[in-house]
């Protein structure tokens, strides 16, 4: 399997060097520009930093935020989310801090997830025109993780939550969780000097170099056979490897639980979970999803972990239900 791996993403390594490297210096060159290098990308200053920032539909019918998964990935394979827009709510992506599109910020930022929370509830600020408007979260992953965090903190803030495979709401959970679905955890420095020659490299800062190998590290959860029953990759703007890295660093250092003000938040919660994703299931979904007191389980059919990708056309129908219940 090691070799099966290691070929396909030497086949992507190959892919990705129609980008022009001549002038290392060049923005876009080896990594897309973020917000701050490109006016043309929309954008919205959160607590001090641009985020890439897109919303659709009427900014007056009842609030989705989108929430991406990473922690250091971005909002393009949840696009499909768009759907909600023409079925009456106003829908929100953004890339979090450090990560997709957005603003790269220095490592010293990331403290804890809770400036990520601090963003989220500044962006939900901007956007919510009155009390009466209705705010739901819709996170993957990571960002299901994250939507429990603010949750924990703000119930009141938020009419209703789908949570899509969050690994788990305990630093405890995640270990276990991330244990089981990535084969692959770390690679070797010969590897990494192999399909990284430093001359790629020279003139670039740490952000776009540690992006652009995350991105190649990254399709490995995706190779054939993969434990998350992925069918392939699915599309993705940029890595935040910095974001990542220091929240996974802080997280190993302090822990963190999403869980404590969680059995006082009563509102249904839909809980979704993919059929082929070998590491999570119905018993896992149970497990994590435990400290909510009301909640809704449903399995999405024919997807591994991307289900918001490739999995939507089973993911949608149950979601927009659920969240026409609460509306």
């Amino acid at each position: 399997m090691m070799k099966q791996n290691f070929l396909f993403l030497l086949l992507l390594l190959l892919a990705g060097c129609e980008n022009d490297l001549t002038d290392p210096l060049t923005p876009g060159a080896l990594v897309p520009r973020t917000v701050d290098q490109d006016s043309s990308l929309p954008s919205l200053n959160v607590n001090g930093t641009l985020l890439h920032v897109e919303s659709f539909g009427n900014p007056s019918d009842p609030i989705l935020v989108v929430l991406h998964g990473g922690p250091g990935g971005d909002y393009r394979s949840l696009l499909n989310a768009t759907d909600f827009a023409e079925a009456g709510f106003f829908v929100v992506f953004y890339d979090q801090r450090g990560t997709g599109l957005s603003e790269r910020v220095d490592r010293s930022q990331f403290t804890a997830a809770q400036i990520m929370i601090d963003d989220l509830h500044a962006l939900i600020d901007h956007f919510q025109t009155s009390d009466e408007q209705k705010v739901f979260l819709l996170g993957h992953s990571w960002g299901a993780m994250l939507a429990s965090g603010y949750i924990d903190q703000f119930p009141n803030q938020i009419d209703g939550a789908i949570l899509a495979e969050p690994g788990g709401l305990t630093w405890d959970q995640a270990k276990d969780y991330v244990s089981r679905a990535n084969e692959i955890k770390i690679f070797s420095e010969q590897v990494n000097d192999a399909l990284f020659p430093e001359q790629i490299f020279a003139g670039r800062d740490e952000h776009e170099i540690l992006d652009y190998k995350a991105a190649y590290f990254a399709t490995f959860e995706n190779a054939p056979g993969n434990t998350i029953g992925n069918a392939g990759p699915y599309p993705f703007w940029r890595n935040g490897a910095v974001s990542a890295d220091e929240l996974i660093k802080r997280a190993e250092e302090s822990g963190f639980d999403f869980t404590t003000h969680l059995p006082e938040y009563h509102t249904k919660v839909l809980f979704a979970y993919s059929e082929l994703n070998t590491a999570y299931g119905l018993n896992w979904a149970q497990q994590v999803g435990a400290p909510y007191p009301n909640v809704e389980y449903f399995e999405v059919k024919g997807s591994g972990h991307e289900l918001l990708y490739f999995g939507w056309d089973n993911f949608y129908p149950e979601a927009l239900t659920y969240l026409n219940e609460l509306k």
